[in-house]
């Protein structure tokens, strides 16, 4: 079996850590109670349940995935995710992928933390509502601007540098989107005053526009709400155990 690679929430890799564990376990904490697991590659969209898992304080255990060597695609990853996409989160005996899936699961599970409004409000719908338009939306065509190739026939270089250059035209827009949402409240997060699971999420896809000509961080109301993010102690530990360098945003 590859070798684990994985931390614990205080951020204590294991010796000679690398690859990723391929068969499915049960990790247990030093109470031998069940404990989550998050695979990961870092600053991947495995960041907003990293996020999440840290601002609830549960135990919970990082697994790497090693993209370097393809592990997201070998026959043992697949059996967790048939689409080869990280991350994927285990808690027992039951899996779950795709980011927005897991962060509406965690919020649920440990609904003591009010990461979600209450249930048929139509703050609930707002949230529903913004959950869905960072991964179906932003996050989309985010994909487009890393991976042009993707959309072009291969070795069509000329066509691949079109496409990201129009997915980054696009997601301009949608970001100005958001800042307008910060902007109608004038609350601290993006749903108003109380933080939910879908800040993890629009402070990820702000990060990923770094490289933009125009990034979230040069916006007026979306630049001091990430650094409003960036200051909260849950996300400080997951960037810092996702060994995640400067520039953060």
């Amino acid at each position: 079996m590859p070798l684990l690679s994985g931390m614990n929430r205080d951020c204590r890799p294991p010796p000679a850590a690398r690859g990723i564990v391929y068969a499915l376990r049960l990790a247990t904490n030093d109470a031998g109670l069940t404990m989550i697991q998050l695979y990961y590659s870092p600053g991947s969209a495995n960041l907003v349940p990293h996020i999440l898992l840290e601002e609830i304080g549960t135990p919970f255990e990082l697994l790497l995935v090693d993209r370097a060597n393809a592990a997201h695609k070998k026959p043992e990853y697949l059996k967790l995710n048939p689409n080869g996409q990280i991350p994927v989160l285990v808690d027992g005996d039951f899996v779950l992928y795709e980011t927005a899936a897991i962060a509406l699961h965690l919020a649920d599970r440990f609904a003591d933390r009010n990461f979600a409004p209450p249930l048929g409000t139509p703050q609930r719908a707002h949230y529903y509502q913004w959950m869905v338009w960072c991964t179906n939306t932003l996050q989309a065509m985010m994909m487009h601007f890393f991976y042009p190739e993707r959309m072009v026939d291969d070795g069509d270089a000329a066509a691949a540098a079109q496409v990201k250059r129009r997915a980054e035209e696009r997601a301009g827009g949608m970001l100005d989107v958001l800042d307008r949402q910060l902007a109608s409240h004038g609350g601290e997060f993006l749903l108003g005053a109380q933080f939910s699971a879908v800040d993890p999420y629009a402070l990820m896809l702000g990060r990923w526009t770094r490289s933009f000509s125009r990034p979230a961080r040069s916006l007026p109301h979306l630049a001091p709400y990430l650094q409003r993010m960036l200051a909260r102690p849950a996300v400080q530990r997951a960037f810092a155990s996702e060994k995640i360098s400067a520039p953060l945003v």
